[in-house]
């Protein structure tokens, strides 16, 4: 073989592994970069790290898989079941996740922006840190989740379900929450300014030293709720013993 054969060879290996091979097991680092996995069976998979880009995952199940860190960008996981799922730091960005089941699952520091998540459950998940900037999540079920300091600047949130959520520190910044239930959730010093709270019940929730400057408010249930140290509508801080009305 002439030399300059052999080295361009030797040159081009190391780099082969990088082309998608959809037929690869699961495993750690597997590439399945715009592979059709739908309605796969990959409960308890191992595959962090994975590159999952484009894939389409409709419907299959990775209950109990492991996905730490791994790039899910733009897949389609419509109608998944991430049950119990570990995805700390792993990336969603633009993902297909309607009416995906996420419940209980291990989400810190995860990237949903600009995802679909219309219908999704995401009961009892961590996801503390977590981003959902400018998200769809008409209908998603946050009960009981760990929301803690999660960015949800501009998310689309009409009819969610976050009773019993913690929004410790949380950004809601332009988010629209119209007619969504937030019974009992933690939202202390979680950020509301110019959010749409529209028809939204509020009642029993924590706001204490949250900011709602320029949040519309109409027929918004506050019955129980303690707003002390608030930043109201209009820029009054509400008294630390305001519950129900900020005074």
């Amino acid at each position: 073989m002439p030399r300059h054969v052999l080295l361009l060879t030797l040159v081009l290996i190391p780099w082969l592994p990088l082309y998608a091979a959809c037929d690869d097991p699961p495993a750690p680092g597997v590439i399945w970069r715009e592979c059709d996995k739908n309605g796969a069976d990959l409960r308890g998979a191992d595959l962090r790290g994975a590159i999952l880009t484009r894939s389409k995952l409709h419907g299959a199940d990775l209950s109990n898989a492991r996905l730490d860190r791994a790039d899910l960008n733009f897949a389609d996981l419509g109608g998944a079941r991430l049950e119990q799922a570990h995805l700390p730091g792993a990336r969603l960005t633009g993902a297909d996740l309607r009416q995906a089941n996420l419940k209980g699952a291990l989400l810190r520091g995860t990237r949903f922006d600009r995802a679909d998540m219309n219908g999704a459950v995401l009961t009892a998940a961590q996801l503390a840190g977590a981003s959902f900037y400018q998200t769809i999540l008409n209908g998603a079920d946050f009960s009981r989740a760990d929301l803690t300091t999660a960015e949800l600047r501009q998310a689309v949130m009409q009819q969610a379900r976050l009773d019993g959520a913690n929004l410790y520190r949380a950004n809601l910044l332009q988010a629209d929450l119209e007619r969504a239930s937030l019974r009992g959730t933690r939202l202390e010093q979680a950020r509301l300014e110019k959010t749409n709270l529209q028809y939204t019940d509020l009642r029993d929730a924590d706001l204490t030293r949250a900011t709602l400057v320029d949040a519309r408010l109409f027929e918004t249930r506050f019955d129980g709720a303690k707003l002390g140290g608030a930043m109201w509508i209009d820029r009054k801080r509400c008294r630390f013993d305001s519950v129900g009305t900020c005074q």
